[in-house]
């Protein structure tokens, strides 16, 4: 019983974020099917991303600007970002700019949850350390997440020359800020507070301005303005 308990604690915060997101869609939700694919797939990933760490850690040593910008955010986002465009950057589903958003945080989200499985399993979880990493590493994946399908969303619609530069921030954005958060966990040591905190509430703010900016640009909103006349 008590290990149910702990694994939904693990869970629940992932599915819940993801929820959040999807329904913040005001114009044409994506299908159900397509989100909990990329979930599943943000799953899947969590192993060979394992692999890479491990190899870059044996390679590269254990500096901490080294595993925060490439062992850990870089290999992390590379891998989302990859799956991402070879999936479904050029899928029938994405026809509006905040679609890029839903399914970028649906696989970021997959990832951390089972990071926070995995996490709940090895380490002696309670539900305060559940609670902190819903707050930090989850939400940050949401976020993360959020810039990388922001950006890969307005490739989409963009001019041939616009595409390219807006490809290389939905990968180099999500990046840096993944990197300089890990970087601050790691260095800040117990006034590490004092440092994520700010770091995520300006976050938070960021992220949900670029959701009401990807929904005001989607091309369905005049057609539900125009239902809403009829009616």
């Amino acid at each position: 019983m008590v290990l149910f308990s702990v694994m939904t604690a693990a869970v629940a915060p992932g599915v819940s974020l993801l929820t959040y997101l999807y329904l913040r869609d005001r114009y044409d939700a994506e299908p159900i099917h397509m989100v909990v694919k990329m979930f599943v797939l943000g799953i899947l990933v969590v192993v060979p991303i394992m692999v890479i760490q491990r190899g870059l850690e044996l390679w590269l040593g254990d500096h901490n600007v080294v595993f925060a910008f490439i062992q850990s955010a870089g290999v992390e986002e590379f891998v989302k970002w990859f799956v991402l465009y070879h999936v479904i950057y050029n899928h029938t589903e994405f026809d509006e700019p905040y679609d890029g958003i839903v399914y970028a945080a649906s696989i970021s989200l997959g990832f951390a949850t089972l990071e926070n499985v995995l996490y709940a399993i090895y380490s002696p979880a309670t539900f305060g350390t559940l609670l902190v990493r819903a707050l930090l590493p989850v939400s940050g994946h949401a976020l993360f997440g959020i810039m990388m399908g922001y950006y890969l969303g307005k490739a989409k619609f963009a001019s041939k020359r616009q595409c390219r530069m807006f490809l290389a921030i939905s990968f180099a954005l999500p990046l840096l800020l993944h990197g300089s958060y890990d970087w601050i966990m790691l260095t800040s040591r117990s006034n590490w507070m004092w440092f994520i905190i700010p770091f995520m509430i300006v976050l938070w703010i960021w992220g949900l301005r670029k959701m009401n900016h990807a929904n005001s640009r989607s091309p369905f909103r005049f057609v539900a303005r125009e239902d809403e006349i009829k009616l």
